[in-house]
């Protein structure tokens, strides 16, 4: 119960008080993406499950950082319906590259490009600079948890867990 509660009161102190104000969660499920496979994906199938949608590229060395962190959640977490979501923000015609990447880091949660769409869904996200990384956190309700710009640490994520599995 105190780790719980430990846990919850730092995801706090992530975030302000508003910040779930400008977050449009529909915007993500409406979303159409490319698959590692070069396959449609479709956000709404994850609909009804505790999400965290990262937003990476592989040129951006904090979100290379933050990776292993969120292959380690998904493994530890992914029993409780937690699911992780990588959305690369480069442009289809990086498939390959973004797929050889997502390889060598071993990124085992569904990971999609969304090439163009990419900067304004983040925006619509509620990152209205567009920077890199970037988390959201989505209840089974969809409604918006959080979120978080820069590097999520196991910390972050232990106590956005928490929160996601209330």
């Amino acid at each position: 119960m105190i780790r719980k509660l430990v846990a919850v009161l730092g995801f706090g102190l992530l975030m302000n008080a508003n910040a779930t104000e400008g977050i449009d969660t529909e915007a993500f499920f409406a979303a159409k993406m490319t698959g590692l496979d070069g396959a449609p994906v479709d956000m709404a199938q994850f609909r009804g499950r505790p999400l965290i949608v990262n937003f990476w590229a592989r040129w951006c060395g904090p979100c290379r950082d933050e990776i292993p962190e969120l292959v380690r959640l998904r493994e530890a977490q992914g029993e409780d319906g937690i699911e992780v979501v990588g959305v690369s923000v480069e442009a289809e015609d990086k498939l390959e590259s973004v797929r050889d990447f997502a390889k060598a880091y071993d990124m085992s949660y569904p990971v999609a490009v969304a090439g163009k769409d990419g900067i304004p869904l983040m925006k619509a996200l509620g990152n209205a600079q567009a920077g890199l990384p970037f988390t959201v956190y989505i209840g089974r309700d969809g409604k918006p948890v959080g979120s978080k710009m820069g590097v999520v640490r196991r910390a972050d994520l232990e106590a956005s867990a928490a929160l996601l599995l209330q």
